[in-house]
């Protein structure tokens, strides 16, 4: 058996190596910003405003974060989001799984009608008003509900998926399903889902990360802090200047409140980045796949 060797022109080669040019620089575009408000959240925040931090911290302070875990409303909103999170992403796939499924179908009669359908909401909505009093009205205002059932599917993903399906799953599948007695419903839990391991990945970490940063709709659906998540007290801490919850001396001068709330600055971006971080590995290898196969056809 003969094994062959494809030889690369001298263009083939320049073309990689400006690839590898290309993606190192964007790789240091993306690195330098998060590798730098590392460094800051750990630096004495005198440096970090002078200028003289770079990727390593200077002036090793954890001061920062021990003001910003004192807070006990950050463990609320932990707790909330974590909760907001899981429920909500779990609704997300459900819905969006089970409205990608009949649109894959070939033999269903109405799927061109639901798209054209599904479509025109993504670019037309009743606006926010009318949002609120529907949320109001049925009962939902200053419950988690409220965060998570107006935004249960996401259109754009579900177009995602079902052109995934269409992808990957062959007709003839669902025939030789029928044949053998087994209706849509079995066909969707025995056979789609299993086979839908890399987009699932995709849309829980697109949903996840939605529910996560998500901070608008509480600041208008909840009134009751309990039920704050944890983006909307990072919010007061770093847009409303509330910062005075955390901290350890009222009678500090404001010089020594501005360096403090420097640092907080920094600390509550890695505090609620770093759960979202940790998530992505764990989703990465079909977190490609599915988004290759995903956008293969619109």
């Amino acid at each position: 058996m003969h094994s062959y060797k494809i030889r690369e022109s001298s263009s083939d080669r320049m073309f990689m190596f400006i690839t590898y040019i290309l993606i190192a620089i964007l790789v240091l575009i993306i690195l330098y910003p998060l590798l730098y408000i590392v460094s800051a959240s750990f630096s004495d925040p005198k440096l970090v405003i002078s200028g003289k931090i770079g990727l390593i911290p200077k002036g090793f302070n954890i001061e920062a974060y021990q003001r910003v875990f004192a807070n006990p409303e950050i463990w609320i909103g932990y707790r909330n989001t974590i909760l907001y999170t899981i429920v909500g992403t779990f609704f997300n796939i459900a819905l969006t799984m089970m409205g990608a499924y009949p649109l894959a179908r070939k033999d269903f009669p109405w799927r061109r009608l639901c798209m054209i359908f599904f479509t025109i909401t993504m670019f037309f909505s009743g606006g926010l008003v009318p949002m609120y009093l529907l949320v109001k009205n049925l009962g939902l205002y200053n419950s988690m509900w409220a965060l998570i059932l107006p935004t249960a599917i996401n259109v754009y993903n579900m177009i995602v998926a079902r052109t995934f399906l269409e992808s990957t799953i062959d007709e003839q599948i669902y025939e030789s399903a029928h044949i053998d007695g087994c209706g849509n419903i079995r066909a969707f839990f025995a056979i789609v889902l299993p086979l839908s391991a890399p987009i699932i990945a995709v849309l829980v970490l697109f949903y996840a990360v939605f529910h996560w940063n998500s901070y608008f709709e509480a600041m208008i659906y909840l009134k009751d802090r309990s039920l704050y998540p944890l983006q909307l007290f990072l919010r007061e801490i770093l847009v409303m200047n509330q910062s005075d919850n955390i901290m350890m001396d009222s009678i500090e001068m404001d010089t020594s409140k501005f360096l403090i709330a420097e640092g907080v600055k920094y600390a509550v971006i890695i505090v609620s980045s770093i759960p979202v971080l940790m998530l992505y590995p764990f989703l990465q290898k079909y977190f490609v796949k599915g988004m290759m196969i995903g956008a293969l056809k619109g």
